[in-house]
């Protein structure tokens, strides 16, 4: 295969067919994986069934999601479809789903129709953020814990009638859980910073206006442009990023174009588990 590094911090381009993927070409996308925290690939023609496929070459494939809708036929892949009516709400820095004991290990998203313009990903490697911290503060955030929850996804049970019945039961239905604020990735042992905007919540044991202030500092710190690769996508390209050491900000500069991709997310590292 051919690989592209994309920036110092993170990312590179692929070139290899996904939607005909042997178990080799599976283990050498994995590698790179590891190298560059997320990869890209151009010119894809993958069928739903293909996409579940590649999928399975790395790990157990999620259920379907909480809140967004699914493919009709194949409910474990998220179609993310997004106009003017349809307004996007992943255009803030996120990891996927920390609200879970067990966030997802990765993530494989298809651009089935992008617009002319805009509607760029950016991808920030939470292992180099956590590099470029000062001795004494590394050493400080690792003895601390936060709590996360659904945070922004209320706003999709509430809907616009305020349902405030949905949002009680969504938040029961998907609880929180609290993770170290800094956690060690279990293939290449890098540390990482691990908040989010979208859902940590509070650090455990603080006031909450030091929390707040501490949370703003390391989102400030993640939001440099040294830590963080910028993908442009075209119809019919892939990413497949690690969850666990990268955040990631779909912009939502293009509406009222039209936008669609789907996903599916591998909640477990098969590699890192056997």
């Amino acid at each position: 295969m051919n690989i592209e590094r994309l920036t110092p911090a993170l990312g590179a381009e692929i070139d290899i067919d996904l939607g005909n993927i042997t178990r080799q070409d599976a283990q050498a996308v994995y590698d790179a994986l590891m190298a560059h925290q997320v990869v890209f690939f151009r010119n894809q023609t993958m069928t739903p069934e293909q996409h579940i496929t590649l999928a399975g070459h790395f790990g157990e494939i999620d259920v379907p999601h909480p809140i967004y809708q699914n493919h009709p036929a194949i409910p474990a892949i998220t179609v993310l479809e997004n106009d003017a009516d349809h307004p996007p709400d992943t255009n803030d820095w996120h990891k996927d789903l920390t609200f879970r004991e067990s966030p997802p290990f990765m993530s494989i998203l298809y651009a089935k129709k992008v617009p002319e313009t805009g509607g760029d990903t950016l991808w920030a490697n939470m292992a180099l953020a956590y590099d470029r911290l000062t001795p004494h503060l590394r050493t400080m955030l690792e003895t601390l814990e936060a709590v996360h929850d659904i945070g922004c996804f209320r706003n999709d049970y509430l809907g616009p009638e305020s349902n405030i019945q949905a949002m009680n039961e969504g938040v029961q239905a998907n609880g929180a859980w609290v993770h170290p604020v800094v956690d060690t990735h279990p293939v290449t042992g890098a540390k990482y910073i691990n908040v989010n905007r979208s859902f940590t919540q509070h650090i455990v044991g603080m006031l909450k206006a030091e929390s707040d202030r501490l949370l703003q500092y390391l989102y400030s710190h993640i939001d440099q442009p040294e830590h963080q690769v910028r993908f442009r996508w075209r119809d019919h390209s892939v990413a497949i990023w690690d969850n666990r050491v990268t955040q990631h900000y779909a912009l939502a500069d293009y509406l009222p174009g039209y936008r669609c991709m789907n996903r599916v997310t591998v909640t477990s590292d098969r590699r890192a588990t056997s």
